[in-house]
């Protein structure tokens, strides 16, 4: 049974950016996020989210890649949906909710860790 969720979005650019301030972006949005990893890799197996590597843990992998003709954007994002869809996020809701660490209960690395 292969579980998880590849989710593929895009967006066009009103202004022209260069694929950098597109990274300082995301990284700046998401610097503070326990569970969000962007995916960076331009070559080899891990270059854009992959569910499989993500079974197990409460990790939401996010990609994207700038085309250059269109001005858009195509972002890339990957769940383990048993996880981060269902029992993660319940157990990720009950810590915050209780003013427990975020992370407690939830920082196994995965089947498939990077």
């Amino acid at each position: 049974m292969i579980r998880g969720v590849l989710a593929t979005s895009h967006i066009f650019l009103k202004k022209d950016l260069q694929e950098k301030d597109i990274w300082k972006l995301y990284r700046k949005y998401y610097s503070n996020e326990p569970f969000i990893r962007i995916v960076k890799e331009r070559d080899g197996i891990y270059r854009f989210p992959d569910p499989k590597i993500l079974i197990g843990t409460n990790y939401c992998d996010i990609g994207f890649m700038k085309d250059p003709k269109s001005n858009r954007v195509v972002i890339i994002s990957a769940i383990d949906n048993l996880m981060k869809g269902a029992a993660g996020q319940a157990v990720q809701a009950f810590n915050i909710s209780n003013n427990f660490d975020e992370k407690t209960g939830l920082s196994f690395p995965g089947f498939h860790p990077i």
